[in-house]
């Protein structure tokens, strides 16, 4: 399951679900870009230790976002270790099949866990024409089993397959010896992981678009919005706050206060040299003067 700050990864954490992935897919659903490719190591760090510092048990995978580890394997374990050392994850995800096997047998060889991942790679989505399934055809399914084998072998110890047929990710699943992560990849894969804010029907903007692959467990989103809608006219006729929200004060000290501000109040008199002068000594100038 996505997590993106602490209160989500407590959620995650107290549903003890095992792998917990702070997606690049924060970039949609927590910040509001259209894709992933804005998303930045630093915003990805920021994220991460918010959800390290909710997590307890889960184990805790790092998406590295476009534009940290394409050029090179170097960069690739620099970025690498910013995530376990900053971020406090304890292995990183990337996109990519047999092309990236370098770059994860470096960060592999440096102690780094790696996740795969094929099929539908989002960090790709203007080569891949959008948002669609993958391996479709034979030639696709045979190329992308021969990335996960691939994959494997350079170090990898666990691959997921996002949006491929079921038989496909099926087929890779009992041809691997290390588990699959499926999204959208049927029920056969070794695991399974989805967005939280797709599964809890977080994201309530007018253009959102449910993945056909993902369930509506809650409306979570519909309930939080009844909510605030509630509050605005609580507030607006002033049922909030109601007495049960309320401070009170002693009535002796209320009192006390009362007076006080009451005399704060009262017209203060003075003499030329602007001197504050008490009720009495007012009256003595004025009847001295008779």
């Amino acid at each position: 399951m996505t997590a993106y700050n602490y209160p989500t990864a407590l959620l995650v954490d107290k549903a003890k679900i095992d792998m917990l992935l702070i997606g690049d897919s924060l970039g949609m659903v927590e910040l509001g870009f259209d894709d992933t490719l804005s998303v930045t190591m630093d915003m990805m760090i920021h994220h991460c230790k918010a959800v390290a510092r909710g997590s307890s048990r889960s184990f805790l995978v790092a998406d590295m976002p476009f534009g940290s580890y394409e050029t090179n394997a170097d960069k690739a374990l620099d970025n690498a270790v910013r995530f376990l050392k900053e971020g406090q994850a304890q292995a990183v995800k990337l996109e990519g099949g047999a092309e990236r096997a370098d770059t994860v047998r470096k960060l592999v060889s440096a102690g780094i866990p790696v996740v795969g991942h094929i099929g539908l790679t989002p960090q790709r989505l203007h080569i891949l024409g959008g948002y669609r399934a993958q391996g479709r055809s034979a030639t696709q399914a045979v190329r992308l089993l021969h990335d996960a084998k691939v994959l494997q072998e350079a170090g990898a110890f666990s691959l997921v397959l996002e949006c491929v047929p079921a038989v496909v990710a099926d087929t890779i699943t009992k041809q691997l010896s290390v588990p699959t992560i499926g999204i959208g990849a049927g029920v056969q894969t070794s695991g399974q992981v989805l967005v939280l804010h797709d599964l809890c029907g977080l994201v309530v903007a007018d253009n959102a678009v449910s993945p056909k692959f993902c369930p509506r467990y809650v409306e979570a989103g519909k309930h939080m919005l009844n909510a605030l809608n509630k509050y605005r006219e609580d507030v607006s006729t002033r049922k909030f706050p109601s007495v049960q929200h309320t401070y009170s004060m002693p009535a002796d000290e209320e009192q006390e206060f009362l007076r006080a501000v009451e005399e704060e109040d009262r017209p203060h008199k003075s003499n030329v040299f602007g001197d504050t002068l008490k009720d009495e000594d007012y009256d003595g100038i004025h009847s001295s003067r008779i």
